[in-house]
């Protein structure tokens, strides 16, 4: 483009430059700035002038100068446009096939838009179809992926559908359709996985037993490496299962109740996890809690039964119900531990109280129908096994100590019964024999099951021998042992009441003793047989020595090692008092024996001829003695016998004066006065022959009084001095009333034809007495 053209540039420098600018419109440009500057307004039309007139001088010139070719450029210029009209005809023609190109193609333009309009349409139809069909395609993928099971897909894929897919088609009535079935959509996620949450319920309740099962042969292993380590160290014998130390020794031990391959035990709570995380996830964690612990109510009350046989010889009702209690609560902890505020800890607590509690029910109402202390105890072992199992889990089991004190007073109840039927089959089927003994082996045996102290060494015996006791003592022995190990077997596992046993056995055995043993032993004092009762007193004695070492072996045995208290059983004083009753039935029994030969004494107080040897009651008299000394109460102590034989002279004394003092004798001659003291001194000799001096004393009475009958002085009897220098033992009345009836026999004696009246010394012993004879 030209420059802009100065104010002081020639008007025909502009004009030219004007002429020769290529563009028509660019003059207009160049002469608006002149025609604006004042200084030219004259000028201009002039300078117009004169340039066209140079112009045409120089296309003169130029034509003048080449005419011959501007006619040849003529005649080209007329053929040309010659031509150039041809042309224009054919562009006339050709802008008329164009125009009706145009029409035509303005036509087919507006069908064009047309079409794509229509194809606009279905195009977005086609998007809106394919959207429609995605969100199809989608909420048929969710109950596909609800029949497979795969609900948190199923649950992910409709809330995509929900926040996504359906605004796509927001404005297509099947949007509001799907829409509107979402919720129930959710409802049949949550109620499937429900279903397969009930499913898993059920499972678990039915291997719940298994369950239990398990977790009971843990702690039974448990128990028995507890045991190994205290036969190791008795050091671990002071601490029971479930103690620290106990829990620190078996640490090492890895045993998973829940997942355990050897068990075949495989518990999967995936089911539950995704119940809570689907439930979460809709927003009904609340309303899943309450459902989730209204399926555990019911079924713990499932597992329940409505009775409970314990007759059963292995206990399979009750281990069964103990075993799916335990399962249970392993659950139940689990299940705790597992989540997250699923389960309450007061709730898993409430549920292992309700099971507890509807445990003891059913114990406590079947209790009465069992009648064996064997059964008993296995039914205590089999809830010790539990008590023990839980406690190791971290459950309270204070509530199954009630029943083990209503288990263990049956218990002892029924031992008691069966020993008490053990005991008077002993007592009544024994043989009140000292006991045999053949071997060494036997000997051994005896001893070492009986409270016992041999008088000889094991090597100074010989066999056959006898021991003092009858068989009854050493059988009696095993069962108190046998009671003692059986009471003490009841808190073996787990028993906290250590006082309860403690006394109860106290109790128990003292009744056993006393009752079922003594008084069975006492009554059976009434035989007439001197030689069962001192068999029963010898084994009254060793029953006293027994007592003694028990109430020793209790107190060292005691459950409970913070009481002191020494432990005595009034059986020691029962049996005591037993072997006095027994000495006054023998001194009863030898005694009415003495009393019976007595009685066949045939004394003729008026005789006149003297006896040549003893009376015939005297010799059975001291034959009887002899022999019960040397045969029938051998076994009895020392100091017993010479007891028994104390008593039995003094009685033999008492009697036999008992008859010179009888009503019946009116007067005793001398001659019969011989006759007594020919008796007495076979009896002194005999009693003697004894050697123990203290025996003599009991005939000092009656050896005194046959002097006395025997005298010739009858006024020393009467001189204190005399009297109690030589008749100290005798009674003063006694020896009276003697002295008189010898005085009266002796007249009857003395009267015959050549001898007067009798003697005035005897006359006066009566009235010096205030006696006299009717």
């Amino acid at each position: 483009m030209p420059s802009a053209i100065d104010t002081g540039d020639d008007l025909r420098i502009a004009i030219k430059q004007i002429s020769q600018s290529s563009v028509s419109s660019d003059y207009i440009d160049q002469l608006i700035p002149i025609m604006k500057d004042a200084r030219y307004s004259n000028q201009l039309q002039l300078a117009f002038d004169q340039f066209s007139n140079d112009r045409e001088s120089e296309i003169e010139r130029i034509c003048n100068a080449n005419h011959q070719d501007f006619v040849s450029s003529v005649d080209s210029m007329l053929r040309i446009r010659d031509q150039t009209v041809q042309m224009s005809g054919e562009i006339l023609q050709l802008n008329e096939s164009i125009q009706e190109s145009i029409e035509k193609l303005a036509t087919q333009k507006k069908a064009l838009v047309d079409s794509r309009g229509v194809r606009q349409n279905i195009n977005e139809a086609t998007q809106a179809l394919n959207a429609c069909l995605n969100v199809l395609r989608i909420a048929n993928q969710v109950q596909d992926m609800l029949r497979e099971k795969n609900y948190y897909a199923a649950l992910r894929a409709l809330d995509e559908l929900q926040t996504i897919h359906l605004k796509e088609i927001s404005r297509f009535k099947i949007a509001n359709l799907i829409e509107k079935s979402v919720p129930q959509t959710q409802d049949q996620i949550r109620e499937a996985v429900k279903t397969d949450l009930s499913t898993w319920l059920y499972r678990i309740r039915e291997s719940s037993q298994f369950l239990g099962e398990v977790s009971f042969y843990y702690t039974d292993e448990r128990r028995k490496r507890n045991a190994d380590r205290a036969e190791v160290d008795s050091r671990f014998g002071r601490f029971k299962l479930n103690s620290s130390i106990e829990l620190v020794a078996d640490e090492t031990d890895e045993f998973d109740i829940l997942n355990n391959e050897e068990a075949g035990n495989e518990t999967d709570f995936s089911p539950l996890f995704l119940a809570i995380h689907i439930n979460e996830t809709l927003g009904k964690t609340d309303q899943f809690k309450a459902e989730y612990a209204a399926d555990r109510r019911t079924q713990k009350d499932l597992i329940l039964p409505s009775k409970l046989n314990l007759l059963q010889d292995e206990c399979d009702d009750l281990s069964s119900l103990l075993e799916s209690i335990a399962g249970f609560a392993i659950i139940e902890k689990a299940t705790m531990a597992k989540t997250t505020n699923l389960r309450q800890q007061a709730d898993v607590d409430e549920l292992w109280d309700s099971m507890c509690q509807s445990t003891i029910k059913l114990i406590s109402e079947s209790l009465p129908t069992v009648e064996s202390d064997e059964l008993l105890l296995k039914i205590k072992g089999r809830i010790a096994l539990l008590m023990l199992t839980m406690e190791k889990i971290g459950y309270s089991v204070a509530a199954m100590n009630d029943l083990l004190l209503t288990l263990f007073s049956k218990y002892s109840e029924l031992l008691k019964q069966r020993f008490s039927d053990d005991f008077l089959e002993i007592v009544q089927t024994d043989d009140y024999m000292p006991m045999p003994i053949a071997s060494y082996e036997e000997y051994d045996k005896v001893v070492s099951v009986s409270w016992y102290t041999p008088d000889k060494s094991r090597e100074e015996l010989t066999f056959p021998c006898v021991l003092p006791f009858s068989q009854m003592y050493p059988l009696c022995c095993i069962d108190i042992r046998n009671f003692l190990n059986q009471i003490y077997l009841f808190s073996d596992d787990y028993f906290q009441k250590s006082t309860v046993i403690d006394e109860t056995l106290r109790t128990s055995l003292d009744e056993l003793l006393c009752q079922k043993v003594c008084q069975s032993l006492i009554d059976r004092l009434s035989s007439q047989y001197p030689g069962q009762i001192v068999q029963i007193l010898t084994n009254l004695e060793h029953f006293e020595t027994a007592c003694v070492e028990l109430q020793d072996l209790l107190f060292q045995a005691r459950s409970s090692p913070s009481s002191t208290t020494p432990i005595v059983l009034s059986a020691t004083e029962k049996f005591k008092n037993a072997k006095r009753q027994a000495s006054d039935r023998i001194f009863e029994l030898v005694n009415s024996k003495i009393d019976d030969l007595i009685e066949t004494a045939e004394y003729d107080w008026m005789a006149t001829k003297p006896a040549a040897e003893p009376s015939e009651y005297m010799l059975e008299l001291t034959r009887y003695l002899s022999n019960i000394m040397n045969s029938v109460l051998l076994a009895l102590p020392t100091d017993v016998k010479e007891f028994i034989y104390f008593d039995a002279l003094s009685h033999a004394s008492t009697a036999i004066l008992a008859l010179t003092l009888d009503e019946g004798v009116k007067r005793i001659t001398p001659t019969a006065v011989a006759s007594l003291s020919l008796d007495t001194r076979y009896l002194v000799q005999f009693v003697e022959s004894l050697g123990n001096p203290i025996l003599m004393e009991n005939l000092d009475e009656l050896t005194q009084t046959v002097t006395l009958m025997g005298t010739d002085d009858s006024l020393e009897f009467y001189d204190i001095s005399q009297r109690n220098k030589k008749y100290g033992k005798v009674d003063q009345l006694k020896g009276a009333i003697l002295l008189e009836k010898c005085q009266e026999g002796a007249q009857v004696a003395a009267q015959s034809p050549t001898k007067s009246a009798p003697s005035e010394r005897f006359g006066t012993l009566g009235s010096r007495f205030g006696l006299g004879r009717n």
